[in-house]
């Protein structure tokens, strides 16, 4: 077998030449001229009606706030009424030079680009037709009509596109007196590109403020988003946190007792010493596993707390501090207590001291009430305040609303309902019911 290798020699003149910086500038330039002004230049875009949801629009009243909205339109068709009574000004073909001077002006209304277009074509075609010893190369109405399409064109488009139509407003300017003002001393190219380009200028300016104020906006939102997110996080930590210690406990005891258990009857069969030793051993397997894989939430710096998680019999301890704070507050009790659930009690808990420390926060100086409920299937709980005696005195807390997203994640945790908002009196209110099986369905 022979192997065979072509060599392919590019001739030197057919070599690819870098391009220079310069030359790809240029093409660049130029791939925006035709994006912005010739590709689909004639393309409908309606002109859209404005927004009345302003600080000024909004206090006016329904019927002129619909009138509001067409504004816009009401500006446009002005500045056409302008160009038209400048363009009849002039000796002439005065119907003629007053359409040259009116259609751009209108069509920036739905075709906002092809109008420039228009606007240029319309200028040269009304100069045979205007006083032949006026303005040149704009007549009246033109300069009006072309600097009117000018603005709205730079309103409705992007920054580089009023570039472009202002370069090109410029280079007809100097060629028609270059080539055609017959030394003419009254030419009004300068005046056009000085106040085309102020007008611009102040357009591309807000063009800029207004996308910066948008990106502002999204920034803002996204800053909001993630804030809320994060709380939403820090509040399943701590829940996750708590509820580790909790079912580490349960677990803890049920090892123990298992192995204990044996040693409390006298001869035991091998059948239950065996049994014993199995729930011992799934005990502290799944113990092990709940380390492994709760033991992920807590932080390098966090300490598990010495003192057993609260109750609901710890209150009284909670709503002392809360008077000491000068809150009055008042607890209710109704039904028989029981004991319930390590999860139930310790969440039940959280909640009350979470709402008694949003009216600490939100409502200084009103009084509370503290309602537990201990009926069939579950426990209810009420926390009602009133409303603060001096709205004024209330300072904007950063953190509001973090506190009802924790009670929510316990209230869901535990498969239970939750309501919270204002009372028709000014206070505020949260209602939480926490469902607990009944001794009956856990032997069943």
């Amino acid at each position: 077998m022979t192997e065979t290798t072509h060599l392919q020699i590019t001739p030197p003149g057919d070599e690819a030449k870098p391009r220079s910086p310069e030359y790809r500038l240029a093409v660049d330039a130029l791939r925006g001229l035709r994006q912005d002004l010739f590709h689909d230049a004639f393309a409908y875009r309606l002109l859209p009606r404005m927004r009345v949801d302003g600080p000024l629009t909004r206090r006016l009243p329904g019927r002129l706030r619909d009138f509001a909205a067409w504004t816009p339109h009401a500006v446009i068709c002005a500045a056409a009424l302008i160009a038209l009574t400048g363009a009849t000004v002039d000796e002439g073909f005065a119907l003629l030079l007053g359409t040259l001077a009116v259609v751009p002006v209108l069509l920036t209304m739905v075709r906002p680009v092809g109008a420039f277009w228009a606007s240029m074509a319309a200028t040269p075609l009304a100069l045979p037709f205007g006083d032949p010893w006026g303005d040149w190369p704009w007549l009246p109405g033109s300069f009006v009509c072309h600097l009117t399409v000018l603005t709205v064109v730079a309103v409705r488009t992007r920054p580089r596109a009023a570039a472009w139509m202002w370069t090109l407003t410029a280079l007809y300017g100097i060629l028609a007196e270059t080539l055609f003002s017959s030394g003419r001393h009254d030419t009004n190219t300068g005046p056009m590109l000085a106040v085309s380009a102020f007008v611009l200028l102040a357009v591309t300016v807000w063009h800029i403020r207004r996308h910066a104020e948008q990106e502002v906006t999204a920034q803002q939102t996204v800053t909001a988003h993630e804030r809320s997110r994060r709380t939403l996080l820090e509040e399943r930590t701590t829940i996750a946190r708590e509820l580790h210690d909790v079912v580490a406990h349960h677990m803890s005891v049920v090892a123990i007792q298992a192995e204990a258990a044996p040693y409390r009857v006298e001869n035991p069969p091998p059948e239950l010493e065996k049994a014993f030793a199995t729930i011992r051993e799934n005990a502290v397997a799944a113990l092990t596993e709940l380390r492994r894989v709760l033991g992920v939430v807590r932080a390098e710096d966090y300490e598990a707390p010495d003192a057993p998680q609260p109750t609901l019999a710890d209150l009284e301890g909670l709503l002392a501090n809360v008077r000491d704070a000068g809150l009055g507050v008042e607890k209710v009790v109704t039904g028989a207590v029981r004991e319930l659930p390590q999860g139930v009690e310790l969440s039940a808990y959280r909640i009350v001291q979470e709402a008694l420390s949003n009216t600490l926060r939100h409502a200084p100086g009103a009084s509370a009430r503290v309602e537990i409920g201990y009926v069939l299937g579950g426990l209810g709980l009420r926390i009602v305040n009133g409303p603060p005696p001096n709205p004024s005195l209330i300072k904007p807390s950063p953190g509001a609303g973090h506190g009802i997203t924790g009670m929510r994640e316990r209230v869901t945790m535990l498969n239970g309902e939750m309501t919270a908002g204002r009372t028709d009196d000014g206070g505020y209110e949260v209602a939480v019911f926490l469902p607990v099986a009944l001794p009956d369905e856990d032997d069943a």
